[in-house]
């Protein structure tokens, strides 16, 4: 492959997947070269070590500003796009963040990057088999490149047990609830796996507050308030005050307890 049709199918890529599609003579250290001379003529810029993105025509190299998603599934081919960032390919989220996060199997330390960073997170305990770190998944499609995220269903509960990571719970209330649909059967299975008693009485709060909207099963809101806490918790162990939400025995902040979704 020429480099030109190279670079026009990958905005970003790793050295490895230049050596194989290009095939210089010479391997690793042609490879290496060919590189830094486009980045030398502005055709490329080195995001970091091994990874380069392609330079829009007309763009300055000290303007471009590299896609985080695009990195990030570079440098982790295996990765699943998680919390905020999955909210932010579902396109549900309400704010912009400057953090992109994704599960992956190889974890690495965090990549600044431009005034943002990336986080590579392992997979939750629960999710760490290979058949498991697919479940609830769904793949989009960024600036031509298809990535892999947590869908609707995985990316609520995910959030439900860290809410900081998807901006807090107001955050993630506001977003997840502007979902067309849920699918039932695959919250349940999600919630079977990680089996914690705050995330069946946070999903059944949750459940019950949109019931209107999702239509949720009683079936399953039984399923829930059986696996509640045997005693009111909080939902992130260092959180204080709040509200209680007394059929699901969670304390919950104030704000989003007393927000009308009917209102939105």
């Amino acid at each position: 492959m020429k480099p030109s049709g190279f670079f026009a199918d990958h905005p970003v890529f790793t050295m490895d997947e230049a050596r194989k599609a290009l095939h210089p003579a010479g391997g690793p250290r042609a490879t290496s070269a060919l590189l830094q001379h486009y980045v030398r003529t502005n055709r490329l810029r080195s995001v970091t070590h091994g990874v380069y993105a392609v330079l829009p025509p007309g763009v300055s190299p000290n303007r471009f500003r590299v896609d985080p998603f695009l990195t990030a599934a570079a440098l982790r081919p295996d990765g699943v796009f998680s919390y905020h960032s999955a909210l932010e390919l579902l396109g549900a989220s309400h704010s912009v963040w400057r953090r992109c996060t994704l599960f992956t199997a190889r974890r690495r330390p965090s990549l600044d990057l431009f005034g943002g960073e990336i986080v590579f997170a392992n997979f939750p305990l629960p999710f760490r088999t290979e058949r498991s770190q697919r479940l609830g998944t769904q793949r989009v499609e960024r600036l031509g490149t298809m990535l892999v995220t947590t869908g609707p269903e995985r990316t609520l509960v995910d959030g439900l047990r860290a809410p900081a990571a998807v901006g807090g719970l107001e955050e993630l209330d506001q977003s997840v609830s502007g979902f067309p649909a849920l699918d039932m059967k695959l919250l349940e299975k999600v919630l079977e796996r990680y089996d914690l008693a705050t995330l069946w009485a946070a999903a059944g709060w949750f459940l019950e507050r949109y019931h209107t909207t999702f239509r949720p099963p009683e079936k399953l809101l039984a399923q829930c308030e059986r696996n509640r806490p045997a005693s009111p918790h909080y939902l992130a162990r260092r959180e204080r005050g709040g509200t209680l939400a007394r059929r699901w025995n969670l304390y919950l902040p104030t704000a989003v307890m007393e927000g009308d979704p009917n209102e939105r």
